[in-house]
């Protein structure tokens, strides 16, 4: 079947596809907050932020509908599970609406998958409100994100995790941190991020109501649109100004209408 040429979008299609990132290992209180700036400025989806930024979240988006995303065991998704729930617990306690959690990415290529199962429910239980801490329930359902980082993967894998991903009922399966360096033959360490075959494979392998999150080296108005036509609902971006703008001076306005997909050739078949 041909893929569609053109797409209906809007701005706030747009804008409301983003997670504006604030994950940077680096970025000091004042970048934070400038960020968060940016994600009310743009009315975006969420900001994502590291859990001790939830606070500075709550005060400069105030009085608007841009969600406050957590991450936890990020970015490597190593610690317990118990630490995770605790994490993520104290997350929405806080006053974050998603999480976005790392799975042990070694229990995955190990195969350990009651592990991993086990795992994803613990902290969905929390992140929904259906658990609870010490005997405190932890506020208002909020939606879990579990991240893979797909560059460590093999197909199987990623199959799998969606499969759990779909029997646990999670909202949203995602792609990568955006900081799963993979070291290369020359020694030096690189990532690929969200591929085109692997948010196929995802759409695929997930139930109707599992969603899509891509993240990591989205970075242009015609990467955000053309995976939005393969079925991704979020993308997290660090490039959030470059893609409004560049919306605006391509026509795109507050009124739907129909764009056309441009994309090269070479970034069909690979990654952005």
């Amino acid at each position: 079947m041909a893929e569609a040429a053109t797409i209906k979008v809007s701005l706030n299609d747009i804008a409301k596809l983003i997670d504006h990132s604030l994950l940077h290992p680096t970025m000091t209180d004042a970048e934070v907050d400038e960020g968060l700036q940016i994600a009310r400025k743009y009315n975006v989806a969420a900001a994502c932020v590291k859990p001790y930024s939830i606070p500075a979240a709550l005060a400069a988006l105030q009085g608007t509908d841009v969600l406050i995303c957590a991450v936890i065991g990020f970015p490597h998704g190593n610690s317990t599970t118990s630490v995770k729930v605790i994490e993520a617990g104290e997350a929405v306690v806080a006053g974050a609406h998603e999480v976005d959690m790392v799975v042990n990415v070694g229990k995955v290529l190990g195969g350990d998958w009651e592990y991993v199962r086990d795992e994803i429910k613990a902290v969905n239980d929390i992140v929904v409100g259906t658990s609870t801490i010490d005997d405190t329930a932890v506020g208002q359902r909020g939606a879990l994100k579990v991240i893979f980082e797909n560059d460590y993967l093999q197909e199987h894998h990623i199959v799998k995790l969606c499969q759990i991903c779909t029997e646990v009922g999670v909202d949203f399966v995602k792609t990568s941190t955006g900081y799963g360096f993979v070291k290369q033959g020359n020694g030096m360490y690189s990532y690929k991020g969200a591929t085109i075959p692997h948010l196929r494979l995802m759409k695929a392998s997930c139930g109707p109501g599992v969603k899509i999150k891509a993240a990591g080296g989205i970075r242009t108005l015609d990467e955000l649109l053309y995976v939005l036509s393969l079925g991704v609902s979020r993308v997290g971006a660090t490039a959030t100004v470059a893609i409004m703008d560049e919306a605006r001076r391509r026509g795109i306005t507050d009124e739907s209408a129909e764009f056309p997909l441009k994309l090269s050739q070479d970034t069909k078949g690979g990654v952005y």
